[in-house]
């Protein structure tokens, strides 16, 4: 039996893929064999030994202690896709609220209550306050064409817009799924210049935090409108919140509101709704779900985001699944642990990425019999039979 432990709720339609004469799906558990998590933070967690992969049901893995979890051996898988249309729907309405002073007229209005058959009258004096402009004809610019840039962009042609992307690891797939009008640009300055709304759609890490800050900022027309439904770090707080009371930036808009940025004027602070679909959680929970069946279960990796992608069929007695570092003349030894034991491989596959690797043997024989030595192997991780 196998202990699923869940750090947040998640959707009944992916813990009730797990069959429950081999799983057991808590909320409480001291020492799970896998994760299921949404938000919650666990870089204070304490991991124990038998934890063998971490799902995240969701595209950002900020709140997992990725790089701790690889030199554990644990997998840390992520569900791209899963929630892509959900968050491009809000960054539609984002487009909206960034050209049209929506949240604040509709406050408004509420303060005219009580004002009987003047409310009318009141309405049509005021509304002039809050006009704003169209976006049909303007130039959408993206930085990061992804699963949910990509299919803003395509929305955004439908719409009437101009659009030019940015993205240095746009994937063939991606590409083929963007409209023919869809510029695609190698140069990230380009979409500061020639953009009149800048919407985010990167991963956050070192190399992409303040990706937007005073410097970028002054490469922007004046006026540009900026749309960040994908981390706040990718955007400086302090930076913005200048640029906004400056009139540089004419409104930013935010998925991921910090202290800083709220109550600014022309600032629209969303809480983090840009997953917060039905779909988007069940789809989320069904792939995270899935993920873990299958390395629980077969060994394979899909949707890693420390480790390799690798499947591999089991033609014979077992698969012996090693996690080490990437290193040459590793498997030499490892393949040698297994001729020493009398064991025949029948098929094995390995894959690195960047310094660690999964290396998996089909074997005839008595798996269980060469784990220590395998284990004894300099730079291997981990060590796993699957029989």
């Amino acid at each position: 039996m196998y202990n699923i432990l869940t750090l947040n709720k998640i959707a009944a339609i992916g813990t009730s893929r797990f069959d429950t004469a081999k799983y057991n799906i808590t909320d409480d558990c001291a020492t799970p064999d896998a994760i299921m998590v949404r938000s919650a933070k666990m870089h204070d967690m304490e991991f124990a030994p038998n934890l063998l992969a971490i799902a995240r049901a969701g595209a950002g893995v900020n709140n997992i202690p990725v790089e701790d979890c690889t030199e554990k051996g644990i997998v840390v898988f992520n569900t791209p896709g899963a929630n892509a249309n959900a968050v491009k729907e809000l960054a539609i309405c984002g487009l909206l609220l960034a050209s049209r002073k929506i949240p604040e007229a509709i406050n408004w209005a509420q303060t005219l209550k009580g004002n009987g058959e003047e409310v009318g009258k009141m309405v049509e004096k005021g509304k002039s306050n809050f006009a704003g402009c169209e976006i049909m004809g303007k130039t959408l610019g993206l930085i990061g064409l992804g699963a949910i840039g990509g299919k803003l962009a395509n929305v955004a042609i439908s719409l009437g817009m101009n659009v030019i992307g940015y993205d240095p690891f746009l994937s063939v797939t991606a590409a083929l799924n963007l409209k023919p009008q869809v510029k695609v640009t190698n140069n990230i300055n380009d979409i500061y210049a020639e953009s009149d709304y800048i919407s985010l759609h990167l991963p956050y890490n070192k190399d992409t935090k303040d990706t937007i800050n005073k410097d970028t900022l002054a490469l922007c027309k004046d006026g540009v409108r900026l749309l960040n439904f994908a981390r706040g770090e990718l955007v400086n707080a302090a930076d913005i919140v200048e640029a906004v009371n400056s009139g540089k930036v004419a409104r930013y808009v935010v998925d991921f509101p910090g202290d800083e940025v709220l109550g600014v004027d022309n600032i629209v602070a969303i809480p983090h709704l840009g997953a917060s679909s039905e779909e988007s959680e069940d789809n989320c929970a069904v792939m995270a779900a899935d993920e873990l069946m299958e390395y629980i279960e077969n060994g394979n990796i899909v949707n890693s985001v420390n480790l390799p992608n690798l499947s591999m069929a089991k033609t014979g007695d077992a698969k012996i699944c090693i996690i080490h570092r990437n290193v040459e003349g590793l498997l030499t030894k490892v393949t040698a642990c297994a001729a020493d034991g009398g064991i025949n491989i029948e098929n094995m596959e390995s894959k690195s990425r960047k310094d660690y690797a999964y290396t998996v043997l089909d074997v005839l024989g008595n798996a269980d019999a060469i784990v220590d030595a395998i284990k004894a192997v300099e730079n291997v991780i981990a060590v796993r039979v699957i029989k």
